[in-house]
């Protein structure tokens, strides 16, 4: 019997170890101080985003008014070469950073995802391809608070 309490704890063990380095190197790739900054310009700033060029390339589907800020659906689509992540924030959250994806090489550029607004603001996407910064943003009406 203790052999076999043994070999579980044993097997255990092997397979969480390897899971926990994984786990440090996915906590690595997160950018903490850009996640937690408490405006836009510093979440900016500290995604090291500079020169931003206004462009018709990427699509942003949100809804004009949003019932609930709780869930508020948001599509994204780049149609600029070799994008390498799309950055989405909202001007007026306690914390503007909201998510960023990346994407390897031939990947389709394209994100649907829900999101949470505290109040009537502007969602910005902000996308990088080949070194420089692309944006577009929308300003959506929430009608029900959902960050509060």
């Amino acid at each position: 019997m203790q052999r076999r309490i043994f070999l579980q704890s044993l097997l255990g063990l092997m397979i969480t170890l390897p899971l926990q380095a994984f786990a440090k190197l996915i906590g690595m790739a997160w950018n903490k101080n850009a996640f937690v900054a408490t405006k836009i310009l510093d979440a900016i700033q500290r995604l090291n985003i500079i020169n931003e060029v206004v462009s018709t390339d990427i699509n942003l589907v949100a809804p004009d008014r949003a019932e609930n800020g709780a869930i508020v659906q948001v599509e994204v689509t780049s149609h600029i070469a070799n994008t390498e992540i799309i950055t989405l924030l909202v001007e007026h959250n306690p914390t503007p950073l909201i998510a960023e994806f990346m994407f390897s090489n031939g990947a389709l550029p394209f994100i649907v995802t829900r999101i949470k607004m505290a109040e009537t603001s502007t969602v910005k996407v902000v996308v990088k391809a080949n070194g420089r910064y692309f944006t577009t943003s929308k300003n959506v009406e929430v009608l029900s608070n959902g960050c509060g």
